[in-house]
């Protein structure tokens, strides 16, 4: 039996909204086994300066990531799309010791017709801010809550 993750391509603006969403909520998670299962087993990752290709590697790569970025919570939003394509601004937060950071990014994003994501390019900037400026505020581990605003409502 064939792995899907619907939506499937190719996407209309609300399935592509929808996938956003469903990835941005499996990255809040923090789990990094189930954020893997939307990816291809083969799947290839740009992610700053790192190069990552399949599951397993994916997972070791997220270990770390929410190893060193503590009380991690992100945001995304679908910037464009076409049939298999998906491009995403997104922001998130976190922490190391007891500096906070808000990261800033870009993701390019590609489908195989299954629904899993075979590339992933992610260009990524952090700037320092205070605890005080924290804009991402929910319970966590878990997704975002339906009636906190995205990036657009933030105006971030």
């Amino acid at each position: 039996m064939t792995e899907q993750r619907p939506p499937l391509p190719p996407f209309t603006r609300e399935s592509a909204i929808r996938k956003v969403r469903m990835a941005e909520d499996a990255w809040n998670s923090r789990d990094p086994e189930r954020v893997s299962l939307g990816y291809t087993p083969d799947s290839a990752w740009r992610n700053r300066d790192r190069f990552i290709i399949g599951r397993p590697a994916i997972i070791a790569f997220l270990r770390e990531k929410w190893a060193k970025e503590v009380d991690y919570h992100l945001i995304k939003q679908m910037w464009a799309f076409d049939d298999n394509h998906i491009a995403v601004r997104f922001q998130y937060e976190w922490r190391a010791d007891d500096q906070w950071y808000r990261a800033h990014g870009n993701e390019l994003w590609e489908f195989d017709e299954n629904g899993l994501m075979r590339r992933r390019d992610a260009s990524i900037n952090d700037v320092p801010i205070n605890a005080g400026d924290r804009k991402f505020l929910w319970d966590a581990p878990g997704p975002r809550p339906a009636d906190h605003p995205g990036l657009e409502e933030l105006r971030l």
